[in-house]
């Protein structure tokens, strides 16, 4: 039967083909073909399609192209990469800059104003010009995650530093002294900028947001209201707006993305929420299974005529459908609720409720039990508000020492934590157990300028807690222009002349961003320059908005210590980067596959 089968199986493919030579291969070999086919499998083997069965794929070796720096000719085209760059993230820079369109593959076109959203999009055709150009988006890049704001400003200082820097390698220096001249350079003027660093105070909060949002009067005035409500040390979050208009609202107490189980605990059917005043908790890290582990529970409920919450990592439906009962009935003021958060964080919620109410978590790892605990272990909120999709805590204030100390144990994990993700949460933490959120809710009339304005207001938010951090300085490109006349002194303490042109190559760079708000604004910017230098005072600047020249932190135009910080050093150090460069190693272009569209069907074998 099995041999008249593959007799069978051998007619319908056809004659035989030429079959490769493997005279040079052992008969063991495991690559030998009658090693491995023979019976069944020599006669499955003529099924396979008759091109594949020996087909060899062209294979392409991962060659790279080596790009030496002849001439200068490498670097002359990194360079070309990193002004195209920097002319395009400049057009936003100061209160009279443009926006840029950046395509979508998907939707709406998107129009921006922030320089790290720009520089993300722009990639260059020519590999090497690629390169120049990402190196500086790393400056961007780098600025943005430590301060938030400052990414245009990084990236004009970064293009500018290289644009100096090839000018005097150029002519034969040694690019390693005169980078060891830059980092020196810029170490000192981060000093001198900390000394020209003053604190700021509430009424300047508004002002940097302001300046920060491109001049927006009502995204800084919103910011500013926020951290009034919350303290500087507040957690003020930004979303989207159902109307046209910006708000602000402020949750008192905790907040969570947690609402209730079942529609039936609702007290409130208007508004489909559920609300009780001086109601107990009980905080459970586990499972609730059955109603008999909470019936002890329950009847000191029904016996104090007090509302209660219960919040469980989950509640089965035999102890729900008790409660639901009970809440129908009128026997019981009850609700139920899963805990926020999954895994470790969940437990910290629920510690960090229990801290705010003085209740206690009912988990195993203390030796507590469900069905054997009382009325011990259960907390009291002033308020609480459960609706579909959010649960809002108010404590009674009885726990202010325990929620002090808690507190204080979350800063101290926040100071030893590098990831931003596990920081921002941590923060959110605190603000609860403080006193609140701030939200400000972002609208527009389209989607377009929806996405535009909350680059804005993101950046307005970062900016403003970077001037709480480390203070503000005149802003409008004034005080790196000022600093650059405190060049001369740092090259006196310099070891060579090669260390001591790095340090001029600083110097010039630091009058590129005045230079281009001024061009933005449609003035000369080095006559801008030539007059801000006049001034003995550090605060003496060009107001872009207005074309004057005053006092900017009268004039309200601040920038944050932290972001001009960030700024320099980001761009200082991209720079270095690029000018001790002698050779660039791109990718080679894989060739097309010949033919690929045409023989796609023989490919198939002829299926």
């Amino acid at each position: 039967m099995q041999a008249s089968m593959m007799q069978t199986v051998l007619q319908s493919t056809g004659p035989a083909q030429a079959m490769p030579s493997f005279s040079g291969l052992a008969r063991g070999c495991p690559l030998h073909p009658r090693s491995f086919m023979s019976g069944p499998a020599l006669a499955h083997r003529s099924l396979l399609p008759r091109t594949s069965r020996y087909s060899m794929q062209p294979c392409y070796a991962m060659a790279k192209q080596l790009h030496f720096n002849k001439d200068g000719s490498a670097l002359k085209k990194m360079q070309a990469g990193v002004d195209k760059l920097a002319s395009v993230v400049g057009i936003t820079l100061g209160p009279k800059g443009r926006n840029v369109v950046l395509e979508s593959k998907y939707g709406s076109p998107r129009i921006v104003n922030d320089g790290v959203t720009v520089a993300k999009e722009v990639e260059l055709e020519d590999p090497v010009e690629n390169i120049g150009a990402k190196l500086v988006r790393q400056a961007a890049s780098k600025t943005n995650d430590t301060a938030g704001d400052g990414t245009t400003t990084a990236t004009i200082l970064s293009a500018a530093i290289i644009a100096e820097g090839m000018k005097i390698v150029a002519a034969g220096t040694n690019p390693v002294q005169l980078c060891r001249g830059i980092e020196t350079t810029v170490a000192a003027l981060v000093k001198d900028l900390q000394a020209m660093s003053t604190d700021v105070t509430d009424a300047d909060l508004a002002n940097v947001a302001t300046v920060s949002a491109g001049g927006n009067e009502v995204i800084g005035q919103l910011i500013s209201d926020a951290m009034a409500c919350v303290g500087r040390q507040g957690v003020v979050t930004m979303e989207e707006s159902r109307t046209a208009e910006d708000n602000l609202y402020v949750v008192e107490g905790m907040q969570f993305d947690r609402g209730y189980i079942s529609p039936y605990f609702i007290t409130d059917p208007e508004r489909m929420v559920a609300e009780y005043d001086q109601c107990k908790l009980l905080l459970v890290d586990k499972k609730i299974s059955t109603a008999r582990d909470i019936v002890g529970i329950l009847e000191g409920a029904i016996k104090g005529g007090y509302p209660l919450m219960i919040m469980a990592e989950d509640i089965e439906q035999e102890a729900l459908a008790t409660l639901v009962v009970n809440k129908l009935r009128g026997n019981l003021k009850v609700i139920a609720m899963k805990a926020p958060g999954f895994g470790e964080r969940k437990s910290s919620y629920l510690e960090d409720i229990a801290i705010l109410t003085g209740a206690q978590v009912i988990k195993e790892e203390l030796g507590l039990s469900l069905d054997k605990v009382g009325e011990e272990v259960l907390g009291t909120a002033a308020k609480i508000e459960v609706s579909k999709e959010n649960c809002t805590i108010v404590g009674d204030g009885s726990s202010q020492e325990a929620v002090k100390s808690r507190v204080k144990q979350i800063k101290n994990i926040v100071a030893n934590t590098d990831q931003d993700y596990e920081k921002e949460k941590l923060n959110e933490r605190i603000a609860r157990l403080s006193g609140g959120v701030a939200i400000i809710q972002v609208g527009a009339q389209t989607e377009t300028e929806l996405k535009e304005k909350k680059l804005r207001v993101e950046d307005a938010l970062n900016a403003t807690k970077a001037a709480v951090e480390e203070g503000i300085v005149a802003g409008g490109g004034s005080t790196l222009l000022k600093l650059a006349q405190k060049v001369d002194a740092i090259k006196n303490t310099l070891e060579n002349d090669e260390r001591k042109v790095g340090a001029e190559i600083v110097r010039r760079s630091l009058g590129y961003p005045l230079k281009l708000i001024a061009n933005n604004a449609g003035v000369n910017g080095s006559v801008v320059q030539q007059k801000v230098l006049e001034s003995s005072d550090p605060n003496i600047g060009y107001n872009a908005s207005t074309g004057v020249y005053e006092d900017l932190l009268k004039a309200g135009i601040i920038d944050p210590t932290k972001v001009v910080r960030c700024a320099l050093e980001n761009a200082a150090s991209v720079a270095r980067t690029f000018l001790t460069s002698d050779v660039v190693v791109t990718e080679i272009p894989e060739p097309e596959a010949q033919g690929a569209a045409a023989g796609g069907m023989d490919s198939m074998g002829g299926y």
